[in-house]
């Protein structure tokens, strides 16, 4: 649907290493929650954003209210439904990240075309913990302290 091929999904998931996740949830059902668990095993740094939990822990983590709050990012990922990734991808956009994703089931079209106006990779009705092991990807360890 949002037109990239496995190269350049695979390249955007080893090349990010700051990501904030819009509608991160507390809710160990919630698919925002496992998503957030896979991305943290996976060596990334998340930043959970939800203004009903900010200045919470969520598994480790710190959650702020903003956006705003969340930067530098290299990705924003978002768990809001399809009528409302339009502010959040302007404020990417304003924020300078490097890229945005709408998780499963969030469709803005106009939203990724303006982000990919913007310069940025734009992913739209897919799910990084999907696409992780669909691609067969890995990181090499990270180095020992020091080196």
């Amino acid at each position: 649907m949002d037109g990239l091929d496995d190269a350049a999904v695979a390249r955007l998931l080893l090349t990010t290493r700051r990501i904030a996740l819009v509608g991160a949830s507390a809710n160990p059902g919630r698919p925002s929650h496992g998503v957030m668990r896979f991305l943290l095993a996976h060596g990334y740094e998340v930043i959970p954003v939800n203004p009903g939990l900010a200045s919470q822990t969520l598994l480790g983590r710190q959650v702020v209210a903003s956006l705003d709050a969340a930067g530098p990012l290299d990705m924003v990922e978002i768990f809001r439904n399809s009528a409302e990734p339009g502010a959040v991808v302007d404020a990417a956009i304003r924020l300078h990240a490097r890229s945005v994703w709408l998780q499963l089931g969030v469709i803005d079209p106009a939203a990724i075309g303006r982000a990919r106006a913007a310069g940025l990779v734009a992913v739209m009705d897919r799910c990084p913990a999907i696409e992780w092991p669909r691609l067969r990807l890995s990181r090499p360890p990270p180095p020992p302290p020091g080196a």
